[in-house]
């Protein structure tokens, strides 16, 4: 192996030498709170590169696999990642117990998108595993990061508890899969058969692992606790990137090693998809903590992404992508207006947000903005991603669930219109005061609300990751 095909690990590489930068800025900083520009300066630079030419390739006898699409994937999610900085800067300022641990949280938050980047570019379920625990450990330690909250604890407790129940899940799934086929490399494992019930356990045991990740009913028990109790950046981080990625290596599997199995996997994905859109929906109407509703609003937008996955197709590949980019501004978008309030005065509930639109009228267009791209009103960003997830399972004759998916939008713009009827409509003698958000929160507002209203006109975006996804 030459230099040359070590650099194809470069995202995973940038970001191990950003880690390491801000250890040693760390240890030489006495006020904490300087590591915050440099951490998302170094972080944009980042980010900014993922968009350079690179090549393409395997290595580490093909553990490690890297082309144009997970090029594509692993962007998308580092943009996410930047914006939860930018909206953690105000948090992490604060003149308490979190000051002092600034270092942490950045070297903990790059670790784990270090493990997201392995797991995407696994080409051996080795390699899978270990960048899934590698993902998941740095966040089940920041969920309890709040250590003096009671409910941070039972965040960090319940997220690493339900981890290690979904790993061994999954690990009992992979070892099915590699007693049958004698391999654990993806190239290897390419004949399996629907009449091997070994083969299909495996599987099964390996999809209910990984839902634990995505949210899936019935393994989103831990969610809406989980989100509720960690600090707001977090639970960005769980909503986007973590779900983000667990979905991103699921359709690769799904349509490359699993292909073989497609007619049982698209039964499950019916079933689940229903379960989740339905079940996300109706215990979000009942909701007084936000931080709560978008929990159960984020496990209602997985079972609308399988509608993607179910077509099985070039089209339904392209649109779970496209979905998840859209996503990606119109959650944290969500996210930063809560994190942003809940900074200034603690308020995280419905209620609190009462007449908002009279001392803060951005933010409350901001939030309007995020609520109705989630729900998918045009002529917003959400709506042109949801038509395409629509239209891959009608494309492969999945009428009925294209129905169902449409009575649950129409349920999920019920919940999303209370918390604008507050803002806007909602009388409340004693409103949130006005105040003015940090310089950094401001920026990853600003770029959301430019991404939900840009990215659904620019059909290239869409033609860009249809042409890879084709290749694949």
């Amino acid at each position: 192996m030459t230099l040359s095909d070590f650099f194809l690990m470069r995202h995973e590489l940038l970001l191990i030498a950003a880690m390491l930068f801000i250890l040693i800025l760390d240890l030489n900083y006495e006020r904490k709170e300087g590591l915050i520009p440099w951490a998302i300066a170094l972080f944009s630079i980042i980010t900014i590169s993922g968009f350079a030419p690179a090549n393409e390739g395997s290595i580490f006898g093909g553990m490690y696999v890297t082309d144009g699409l997970r090029i594509v994937m692993k962007n998308i999610l580092n943009l996410g990642v930047l914006l939860v900085l930018f909206q953690s800067a105000g948090w992490l300022s604060k003149e308490d117990d979190t000051r002092t641990r600034i270092g942490e949280y950045y070297i903990l938050l790059i670790s784990s998108l270090i493990g997201v980047n392995y797991m995407i570019s696994s080409g051996n379920f080795l390699m899978f595993y270990l960048g899934l625990e590698l993902t998941t450990i740095p966040i089940a330690a920041l969920a309890a990061y709040d250590r003096y909250k009671s409910q941070s604890a039972e965040a960090g407790i319940k997220l690493i508890l339900s981890s290690a129940f979904s790993s061994a899940i999954l690990l009992f799934g992979l070892s099915m899969i590699y007693g049958t086929a004698g391999s654990l490399d993806f190239a290897n494992l390419t004949a399996f058969s629907p009449g091997n019930l070994l083969h299909v356990l495996g599987f099964i045991f390996f999809f209910a692992g990984l839902a634990f990740k995505i949210t899936i009913v019935p393994f989103h028990l831990w969610t809406a606790d989980v989100y509720e109790g960690s600090p707001v950046s977090i639970t960005s981080y769980l909503s986007v990137v973590s779900k983000g990625s667990a979905i991103f290596i699921l359709i690769i599997l799904f349509y490359t090693i699993f292909n073989s199995l497609e007619s049982i996997w698209r039964e499950m994905v019916y079933v689940t998809a229903v379960l989740t859109m339905t079940i996300g929906n109706l215990f979000a109407i009942r909701q007084k903590s936000l931080k709560r509703l978008l929990a159960f609003s984020s496990i209602a937008q997985a079972g609308f992404i399988f509608l993607g996955v179910i077509g099985g197709s070039t089209l339904g590949m392209t649109s779970v992508i496209y979905f998840v980019l859209i996503y990606v501004f119109s959650n944290l978008a969500a996210f930063g207006v809560v994190s942003s309030i809940s900074n200034a005065t603690g308020k995280e509930n419905v209620e609190d947000y009462n007449g908002l639109y009279r001392t803060n009228p951005r933010l409350s267009l901001t939030m309007m903005l995020a609520l109705f791209s989630l729900a998918g009103i045009p002529p917003i960003a959400g709506f042109f991603g949801k038509f395409f997830l629509f239209a891959a399972a009608a494309e492969q004759g999945y009428y009925i669930l294209v129905f169902i998916a449409v009575i649950n939008a129409i349920i999920g713009l019920y919940y999303y219109l209370l918390v604008v009827k507050a803002m806007f409509i909602n009388k409340n003698d004693q409103p949130i005061e006005k105040f003015s958000s940090d310089i950094y929160s401001k920026i990853g507002l600003v770029i959301c609300v430019v991404g939900i209203l840009v990215i659904g006109f620019a059909s290239s975006i869409f033609d860009y990751i249809n042409d890879l996804t084709f290749g694949l």
